[in-house]
């Protein structure tokens, strides 16, 4: 199995789907929205202005699990955009896999509140963003992972978070054929 996945990650307003849908683009690789994996009730609850806690993400991350194993199975590439908040989250995420990256997308509250202020028709409320935040543990020491700072322009952020990622590529043929 040679496939990959990226997992785009960081709280809400931070940018995921969009920067995770361009560096697709970008890098020619398939895109999929964690928010369309999550089960049903996950979304209503949600809706409602509830944070989910860990029993609701558990079969909404085991479908990000499936989904980054598929690709891998099949040989394809892709961007998998998925909160990942906890470290505990990113291990069940990996879990099974062989060639995961987390991207993670940095900012702090003020800027991620100022976003969703300007986002229409996304079900994550305001008031939310604060329980993100707290639930948080930064991947700042984790392997295969990368961290790109969010203030600048999306094209930025995509170009950097793109060279990352391919760059993180090349390192690691180079590392499979010595």
């Amino acid at each position: 199995m040679a496939g990959s996945s990226v997992i785009v990650m960081g709280v809400s307003g931070s940018g995921k789907s969009t920067i995770g849908e361009l560096i697709a683009k970008k890098l020619k690789r398939k895109f999929i929205d964690g928010d369309d994996l999550h089960p049903r009730q996950n979304i209503q609850k949600m809706a409602l202005g509830t944070p989910l806690d860990d029993n609701d993400r558990t079969p909404w991350l085991e479908r990000i699990r499936d989904a980054s194993f598929s690709l891998e199975s099949k040989n394809e590439h892709g961007i998998i955009v998925c909160s990942a908040l906890k470290k505990i989250y990113r291990d069940q995420i990996k879990e099974g896999n062989q060639n995961i990256t987390f991207l993670f997308l940095d900012g702090d509250m003020g800027l991620i509140i100022e976003r969703l202020r300007q986002r229409q028709g996304h079900f994550m409320k305001e008031n939310m963003v604060k329980s993100q935040f707290e639930i948080l543990e930064r991947p700042d020491n984790e392997s295969q992972t990368i961290i790109v700072k969010i203030e600048g322009s999306i094209e930025s952020i995509v170009n950097q978070a793109s060279a990352l990622i391919t760059a993180q590529k090349e390192q690691e043929k180079q590392g499979a054929t010595i």
